[in-house]
């Protein structure tokens, strides 16, 4: 006992000793003004110069370049790229190509390449000053900094469908000027009509090989393109890194509203199914009916082909097989479709649209949903393999998956009025406030006029009731399904605690709802806003 009052004793005594410290050397009892945080500048032409990293370890920090900052100094002095960037015949075309090393074309000996940087970097900054202008740093620490003085605000950028025609239309439908393939035979690239596909699917984020990688293709071919033009006073796109990375630039990106649909020999319907090749075992592993895909209406909900053929502009089912297998990284078909989370899949393309404000009320608020059923399988997987059988046609099939598709019943109503009460009385808190007049065929109205428009909704609400799941959710579709407090007990029940108690569950359902589907009111913080008090 004793032992245990000297410990807390000696314990205490440290705790004020460093109380008394850090009021005594505290700046701010010292009267020393403490230096503000500053702001520091966004900017998209950041580069870390870290080239020494070939040659091991790095002996100093790496150099944050700003490649616009410099670009803008050199036009002022009639001076472009090739100032800093050496160019070599490319092996492949025979097409002059910029190197976007420094200085050089390839990573010769450590004393070399640092040389190369210190003499020329140096040598320019000290040859702006001599010349009496503004200059950059010339020591090595103003280069060399441990901490950070700019920020990135670099945001990559893609070739949706709407720059990929407007680019298409500017080159007059001359694809081959930027797709290519490479032949392993003549070590040449040439342009294979009806197999162009992403630049992604073959330039990855390092080079590897033949294949250089994404960020050097693209400046090569995109920057130098956009360069050539402008140099002959055309309109081009820009070539600047704030032209193409800047969050603020990108938003000025001319957006078209309707895109004509991409030529690439695409179906318009089509089954999705485990072979391609013969059409005669379709589906042979497998007792699931086939799925009817409306191809094209896909492609109008989606900014680029990649959302779906993120690997190559094939059938799923050439990386995705029923057991799996290395080109699909082991995913298989059945994974490929249904897994959540994972926007190429069907089920989480379909799953993020429920984050929308008309959807999220029933899909992402708190309480648990409606597990998936065998109802729901059903509206996708509703073709019978039998009816395909010796279907070798693409026409056939287009065909058939068309009227597969147009057989389907969309449901975009609900119960009658008559069937919906129009309002419900909740008195749960009846002991200190009024009961809640809940609106509640107002409600339901108002969900449903919020989807009649939605295509995913009306085909994939099977039943009249789907939307009365939203809030009855672990009970079937029915005009007359049960009351809150079948499930939640009153008062909350400790032996099953992942279930809250019926006051709760109204709490967290209505106010989780009215979050997600930004409805300002009432609030969460305002009991009265639903309870009125009561007077007596």
């Amino acid at each position: 006992m004793q032992k245990g009052k000297a410990l807390l004793r000696g314990i205490s005594i440290i705790v004020a000793v460093a109380v008394a410290s850090f009021l005594i050397y505290s700046p701010v009892v010292l009267g020393v003004k403490t230096q503000p945080k500053v702001a520091l500048e966004m900017r998209a032409d950041i580069i870390q110069i870290d080239a020494m990293k070939v040659f091991g370890k790095l002996e100093r920090p790496t150099v944050t370049y700003l490649h616009q900052r410099h670009t803008e100094a050199l036009a002022k002095k009639n001076k472009d790229c090739a100032t800093c960037h050496l160019s070599d015949p490319d092996p492949q075309s025979g097409k002059q190509r910029m190197s976007t090393k420094y200085m050089r074309l390839q990573d010769t000996a450590k004393q070399e390449v640092m040389d190369i940087y210190h003499n020329n970097c140096i040598g320019c900054h000290k040859e702006i000053k001599d010349a009496k202008e503004k200059s950059g740093p010339l020591e090595c620490g103003e280069c060399h900094r441990p901490q950070a003085t700019v920020l990135s605000s670099w945001q990559p950028i893609g070739m949706d469908k709407s720059l990929h025609y407007r680019h298409s239309k500017a080159m007059e439908q001359k694809c081959e000027k930027c797709h290519h393939e490479y032949n392993e035979t003549t070590k040449q690239l040439f342009y294979a009509k009806d197999k162009e596909g992403t630049c992604r699917y073959c330039h990855r984020a390092k080079t590897e090989e033949n294949r250089i990688a994404l960020r050097q293709a693209a400046h090569i071919a995109c920057v130098e393109c956009h360069r050539e033009i402008h140099a002959k006073n055309e309109t081009a796109g820009p070539y600047t890194c704030e032209g193409c990375h800047e969050p603020s630039q990108q938003n000025l990106i001319e957006k078209l509203k309707d895109v004509p649909r991409m030529k690439r020999n695409q179906p318009d319907y089509v089954f999705v199914k485990t072979s391609a090749s013969d059409k005669e075992k379709a589906n042979p592993l497998t007792r699931m009916q086939l799925v009817p895909f409306n191809h094209m209406a896909h492609e109008k909900y989606n900014d680029s082909c990649r959302v779906c053929h993120h690997a190559a502009l094939s059938d799923c089912q050439q990386c995705h097989s029923l057991q799996g297998n290395k080109d699909g990284d082991g995913v298989t078909l059945e994974q490929a479709m249904h897994r959540p989370n994972v926007d190429q899949s069907c089920i989480g393309c379909h799953e993020s649209r429920q984050a929308q404000p008309a959807c999220a009320g029933c899909h992402i608020s708190f309480e648990i949903k409606q597990p998936r059923g065998t109802a729901s399988c059903a509206n996708c997987h509703s073709v019978p393999k039998s009816q395909i059988i010796g279907v070798v046609q693409k026409d056939e099939e287009k065909m058939m998956a068309s009227r597969a598709l147009g057989q389907r019943d969309a449901i975009t109503q609900t119960y009658t009025d008559e069937d919906i009460p129009e309002t419900v009385s909740i008195n749960t808190l009846s002991d200190k406030y009024e009961p809640v007049k809940l609106p509640h065929r107002k409600i339901v109205q108002t969900m449903v006029k919020k989807i009649e428009n939605n295509q995913l909704a009306n085909f994939f609400h099977y039943e009249k009731g789907t939307v009365c799941q939203g809030c009855h959710h672990n009970s079937p579709a029915a005009k007359t399904p049960p009351k809150c407090i079948s499930c939640h007990s009153k008062p909350f029940n400790a032996k099953d605690p992942f279930k809250p108690g019926l006051v709760a569950a109204y709490h967290r359902q209505c106010m989780e709802c009215h979050e997600v589907m930004g409805i300002a009111k009432p609030v969460s913080t305002n009991c009265t806003a639903c309870h009125q008090k009561k007077l007596y």
